[in-house]
C-alpha cells in the first residue's frame, strides 16, 4: 500500500479555534478517500500559532529556527496540502499571509491544495476566490476547484435545515484525494514548469 503525507496548516488565533476545527474535518475526509483508494495516508497537522515568533523571527532574519525549520520542511515535501485561516477584514490572517511568505517560492509548485476558511458571516465567503486562490495560484500550487468556507452558524445548521457544510467538506475532500493520487501515479510535479518567468521573459531586454 502505497504512503502519502497531507499537511494540515491551520492559522487560528485561539485554541479552540473554528479554523483548527475546520483543518480537521477536511484532513478527516482526504483521509477517507486516499484510504479508499488504496493509499495509507499520514497527516502532519501545525497551528501556526505555535511558531508565530519563529515566523515573525524568519521574516526579520532570514533565518529559520526551532519547530519552524521543521514545519518548513514537512511542507516541502508534503504529497498535498490543506490550508485553512480565518477571515479578517474580508481577507486571510495576517499570521497565514505571513507564512506564505517565508516559504520557499518553488516549495509548492504543482503541489495539490485545498483550501479552507472561517468567518462569522457567509459575506466573507467570497475572500476564498478573490484573496486565498490567487495567491497559492501565484505560488504555482495545484489548487483544489471546490475550497470551504464556514460561518458561525454552518457548525449547527439552520433551524430545522440541515448545515450544507460536511457535503462540501466531503467533495472538498475527495478532489484533494484524487489530485494527490494523480500527482502519485505520475502527474506532473511542476503544472507551470514551462511556463518562463517574467525575469526570464525581461532578460532579453
Amino acid at each position: 500500500m502505497d504512503e502519502r503525507t497531507v499537511v494540515a496548516i491551520s492559522a487560528g488565533l485561539n485554541q479552540p479555534s473554528s479554523s483548527r476545527m475546520l483543518t480537521d474535518r477536511l484532513a478527516e475526509a482526504t483521509v477517507a478517500e486516499l484510504e479508499a483508494r488504496g493509499t495509507r495516508p499520514t497527516v502532519e497537522t501545525v497551528e501556526l500559532r505555535d511558531v508565530a515568533h519563529d515566523v515573525v523571527n524568519m521574516m526579520l532574519t532570514g533565518f529559520s529556527a526551532g519547530r519552524l525549520t521543521e514545519v518548513l520542511e514537512k511542507v516541502a515535501g508534503a504529497d498535498g496540502l490543506i490550508a485553512v485561516s480565518p477571515l479578517f477584514s474580508a481577507t486571510y490572517s495576517g499570521l497565514f499571509k505571513s507564512f506564505v511568505d517565508i516559504l520557499d517560492r518553488e516549495s509548492l509548485a504543482g503541489m495539490p491544495v485545498l483550501l479552507g476558511a472561517t468567518g462569522g458571516t457567509p459575506r466573507h465567503s467570497l475572500a476564498l476566490e478573490h484573496a486565498m486562490r490567487p495567491l497559492f495560484t501565484y505560488l504555482r500550487a495545484d489548487v483544489a476547484t471546490t475550497a470551504v468556507f464556514a460561518a458561525t452558524d454552518d457548525w449547527a445548521g439552520q433551524g430545522d435545515e440541515p448545515s450544507p457544510l460536511p457535503t462540501r467538506i466531503r467533495r472538498a475532500g475527495r478532489e484533494l484525494a484524487e489530485m494527490v493520487a494523480d500527482r502519485q501515479s505520475g502527474g506532473p510535479a511542476d503544472l507551470y514548469a514551462d511556463v518562463p518567468s517574467f525575469d526570464q521573459m525581461l532578460g532579453n531586454l
